[in-house]
């Protein structure tokens, strides 16, 4: 499964792109447990990378090219 995030740089919000993020769900299949695995993932990512902001996200198969499940 893979995240897909919008994100954008916090000090210039008009730069944005989509960064896609590999997760490990035991059912993958299905798209509640990707909402509610995606929290932690997204806190995680956000921490990691200080100078961008999350605008919003999406969950999706890899490889789909952020088609969304």
């Amino acid at each position: 499964m893979e995240l897909i995030l919008s994100i954008c740089l916090i000090t210039n919000p008009g730069t944005c792109r989509e960064e896609a993020v590999s997760v490990n769900l035991e059912q993958p299949t299905i798209p509640v447990q990707c909402m509610m695995g995606a929290l932690p993932v997204i806190a995680e990512w956000s921490e990691s990378h200080p100078k961008w902001r999350v605008t919003k996200w999406r969950c999706g198969r890899p490889g789909a090219g952020g088609r969304e499940i």
